[in-house]
């Protein structure tokens, strides 16, 4: 398969997927190195595609014409971070992604795209079973997350739901 024919063949597996796709099973599906799917889809992003690296797997962004996105800071310890992102599903909301500002790189941006309790324990699971450490261990616990909501009331809920357990700082 010519490379272009096979970054069309992934361009079109992730538009007819609504779940996120890894590069192991794109790569099953189209005869490459799991490399091989990480530098094409390299590419098609340098193109201009918008694909999103979630923890997942690769994705492509859905219609959101009917959500609302908002932005949400927060701060709490390793311990504080489950339950940060349990209180934003359980009250209606997608946890798109995890800001932090670094003093040498300035925004660093990670995508997470949790929606439910079980993306969240595969997120904990797999950070628990790793060496690695959060974005917000940079910036002592403080980050921010681009949060999806349908509606205004399952925004205050998630909100007011933050500031009881003390994790908000503010909303913007």
């Amino acid at each position: 398969m010519l490379s272009d024919d096979r970054r069309d063949k992934i361009f079109n597996i992730l538009r007819e997927s609504s779940e996120p796709i890894t590069g192991t099973e794109l790569s099953k599906k189209t005869g490459v190195s799991r490399q091989i799917i990480v530098q094409d889809v390299a590419l098609m992003r340098a193109k201009g595609l918008n694909i999103f690296a979630t923890p997942q797997g690769y994705l492509l962004p859905g219609d959101d014409a009917n959500k609302t996105t908002k932005v949400i800071a927060t701060n709490h310890d390793r311990n504080g971070m489950r339950k940060e992102l349990e209180i934003i599903v359980d009250n209606g909301g997608k946890v798109i992604d995890v800001i932090v500002e670094h003093s040498l790189y300035g925004e660093i941006k990670a995508m997470l795209m949790l929606a439910s309790r079980l993306d969240i324990e595969n997120f904990m699971q797999h950070y628990e079973n790793s060496d690695t450490k959060p974005l917000s261990a940079l910036t002592g616990g403080v980050h921010l997350h681009t949060i999806e909501v349908a509606d205004e009331i399952s925004y205050e809920h998630i909100i007011k739901q933050l500031d009881i357990f003390g994790y908000l700082i503010n909303s913007r």
